[in-house]
């Protein structure tokens, strides 16, 4: 890229602002919250935790993408012309999906983002947030109404007890059930170390 172009990238994902836009740089950032979501937050989120609730949220996510795909593909609505200078875009309606994980707050700024940066028209970007508000109240009674029932199985399996997979969805104060079940195990712990020092 010369030195006298108008356009800045972050690298991460190719997301460019104008240069010397620092309002831009920002949003360019905020766009790739969904990125750092997915990525970080899901695999940290299976590692740490192995949450029933947590694995059926990601699969969710993955199913609106692959919705959003086909739309895109089916309608392939034209972007803003200011799209072209980016680089990066093709010209399709994108997956718009930040609401379905991030605070309305943080969804709303996202959203702005991509029109400001002009990846998108507003209608696409409320588009996607009306398409993705939609699956995801779909696939939240989907989960908590017909598939809640299979948790139990899923804990049960081989795979899940290999995985160390759970729920905790019934457990109305997780954080005090933890607590309490960390203290007992460390208690048990001295109490067999003090066994085994009386023994020896």
């Amino acid at each position: 890229m010369r030195a006298d172009h108008p356009l800045k990238a972050v690298t991460l994902a190719h997301v460019r602002y104008q240069r010397g836009d620092q309002l831009g740089h920002f949003l360019a950032w905020v766009s790739l919250a969904p990125v750092f979501i997915s990525l970080g937050g899901f695999v940290s989120h299976f590692y740490f935790r192995r949450e029933l609730q947590g694995m059926f949220f990601g699969l969710g996510l993955l199913i609106s993408h692959f919705i959003d795909e086909l739309i895109k593909k089916s309608v392939q609505q034209a972007r803003p012309e200011a799209c072209a200078l980016l680089e990066m875009c093709d010209s399709h309606v994108t997956t718009k999906w930040a609401a379905l994980f991030l605070p309305w707050s943080s969804a709303v700024l996202t959203m702005y983002s991509r029109v400001y940066l002009g990846y998108h028209t507003a209608a696409q970007v409320f588009a996607g947030a009306a398409l993705g508000t939609f699956l995801v109240g779909v696939w939240f009674w989907l989960v908590n109404s017909k598939l809640f029932c299979y948790f139990p199985l899923i804990e049960e399996s081989a795979l899940g007890r290999f995985f160390y997979v759970k729920d905790t969805s019934h457990i109305s104060d997780v954080l005090k059930v933890e607590y309490d079940n960390a203290r007992a195990a460390r208690k048990g712990m001295a109490a067999r170390k003090v066994m085994a020092s009386k023994n020896s």
